[in-house]
């Protein structure tokens, strides 16, 4: 490897600037980013390599430094050169990016872990377990971890810090978690935020500990009150935690003698999308909550992060993060920190959802357009959906005379229409949503998030819309399956309820309906199988149709 370090030296006294013009002997493809934090998300790197050309390859070198080093490949020098030029001096979290190009020598020696561009895992890790991609970039981090958010009174931080930082030094070496304390966020607040970065146990032991050393100060200081938990969980989550009819949270409480309650959707807003989860009780009581409570937050995360790396397999050059619709870091931390290292996105693609008390990639989001993959350059094919939603969401989806769903089309590069209404007591109004899959993709997904910010769906409720999409009738034997057995293994894949109505008589154009309900993701994995289904069989009809002998006439 041989770097090519572009910038300022002295020379004989004099500053002489070197450009990044390099010679044509020694341009690459290749450029080598260094300083990078340790805790930087993979999603967050990619899309910003993104912005300045198509990523072949992005390779991590594993190292003994404190911050992370990247190998990329671009498709032509050119991408490369505008790379170097605009990535170098890039500041997150005050770490300055260094970068530098490097020769395209192919070793003999075994190369470096290379990102999977599909699955985000390294060619180290295919044989890992799902949902293991994503994550930091750290040298020594395997996996993401799915930190601990507590809030504390921030009367008691000091005590948690310790004279001269010994407290939380301890608390961090005995647990071997990572404790980070926000106390310059929300200035005057009356309480903190505290994250831990840690294995499950890990996690566990330190909030112990916290709990031990603030009930300690609540006895000095003669506080009567008991001393809550508190945690902080991203709302999308938290439905999950519930469970249907609150039976999860009735059984953990039943279980460790605690009372659990939840704040009110009220409180959310774009700025802050995480919901306290309090929790009442001796505090050993509180500590086997913690590990039950937690336990359901990392299962519903690590679904939600499984279905996000199967819709990007399932729709070909599609990247979430990069969308602005999900981030696969749907745990929310502030950016001293960073849920799971997201550090603050720069001005030039500043997004609401990325502000002082959010890292999650908003629903209301403009990616840059250079982020979503352009490889496919032939014209995907337009898919119509037919979306169900709330009457009374009618306005809060057209917004103010009409600039909310024009502005939708827009980002989404779809046509959307709302149906009128059949009568005037519906309870539904269909949205005809036309587009490619990543159209289809990004305008359901804006509408699932609006109906939550809306609070169309009160806090125990997960947002599932019902979606119709069209098929030919001869596929609809095909989606149903033998015995219905297809169409039960849809549901069972993609946790929504599929129904092919029997009774349907076929339209004009010999198609029939077929029936989606579920939360915007189980939707969504649902339409891409009957799609692939719908696919096989009109491929199908066309081999039959060309293998069909030809008859000729005879004169």
């Amino acid at each position: 490897m041989f770097p090519w370090c572009p910038g300022k030296v002295e020379l004989h006294g004099k500053v002489i600037e070197v450009d990044y013009s390099v010679p044509k002997k020694l341009r690459s493809r290749k450029i080598q980013i260094r300083n990078i934090p340790p805790d930087l998300q993979w999603e967050v790197l990619d899309s910003l390599l993104a912005e300045h050309g198509t990523v072949e390859n992005v390779e991590q070198v594993n190292t003994d430094t404190e911050t992370a080093v990247v190998n990329v490949t671009y498709s032509t020098k050119e991408e490369a050169k505008i790379a170097v030029e605009k990535l170098t001096g890039q500041t997150f979290e005050d770490y300055s990016f260094k970068v530098s190009y490097i020769l395209d020598m192919d070793a003999a020696s075994p190369p470096p872990a290379t990102r999977n561009r599909r699955s985000g895992r390294t060619s180290r890790e295919q044989d890992s377990q799902p949902g293991t991609s994503g994550g930091s970039l750290g040298p020594r981090q395997k996996q993401p971890d799915f930190p601990l958010r507590m809030l504390v009174p921030t009367q008691f931080v000091g005590a948690i810090i310790g004279k001269e930082g010994l407290t939380i030094k301890n608390i961090t070496k005995q647990t071997q978690s990572k404790v980070d304390i926000h106390r310059k966020e929300n200035a005057g607040a009356a309480e903190k935020p505290i994250s831990i970065h840690s294995t499950p146990e890990g996690c566990s032991a330190a909030c112990r500990m916290i709990m031990d050393i603030m009930q300690k100060e609540a006895d000095d200081t003669k506080v009567t009150e008991d001393i809550p938990l508190k945690i902080l969980a991203h709302n999308s989550l938290v439905g999950r935690l519930i469970g249907k009819e609150g039976r999860n949270l009735k059984k953990i409480e039943e279980e460790t003698e605690t009372k659990i309650t939840i704040s009110s959707l009220q409180d959310l807003s774009m700025y802050n999308p995480e919901r306290t989860i309090i929790v009442k009780g001796s505090i050993e009581a509180c500590c086997s909550a913690e590990v039950e409570i937690m336990r359901k937050l990392r299962e519903a995360y690590e679904n939600d992060i499984a279905t996000i790396n199967q819709q990007t397999n399932l729709i070909p050059g599609l990247i979430p993060s990069a969308l602005g619709i999900f981030s696969t870091g749907l745990s929310v931390l502030p950016p001293a920190a960073g849920p799971r290292g997201i550090p603050p996105v720069p001005p030039a693609s500043f997004n609401p959802f990325l502000g002082h008390s959010s890292q999650l990639g908003g629903l209301y989001s403009v990616p840059p357009a250079s982020a979503i993959s352009h490889q496919h350059t032939q014209a995907p094919e337009q898919e119509v959906v037919y979306l169900f939603i709330p009457t009374q969401a009618v306005g809060a989806i057209i917004g103010k005379k009409g600039q909310h769903i024009k502005q939708l089309a827009q980002f989404a590069g779809a046509s959307i229409k709302i149906a009128p209404a059949e009568s005037p007591d519906v309870t539904q109004r269909m949205v005809i949503i036309t587009g490619p899959p990543e159209a289809q993709f990004k305008a359901q997904g804006r509408i699932f998030g609006k109906l939550k910010e809306e609070n169309f769906f009160s806090a125990k409720e997960e947002v599932k819309l019902e979606t119709h999409i069209k098929m030919p009738s001869s596929a609809a034997g095909r989606v149903i399956g033998k015995g219905g057995k297809t169409v039960n293994e849809l549901q069972n894949l993609t946790s929504a309820e599929v129904i092919v109505p029997r009774d349907q008589t076929p339209d004009e154009n010999d198609e029939v309906f077929v029936k989606i309900s579920g939360h915007f993701f189980a939707s969504q994995t649902a339409q891409r199988k009957i799609r692939e289904i719908i696919q096989q069989v009109k491929q199908q009809e066309q081999k039959h149709q060309q293998s069909a002998p030809v008859t000729h006439s005879s004169k």
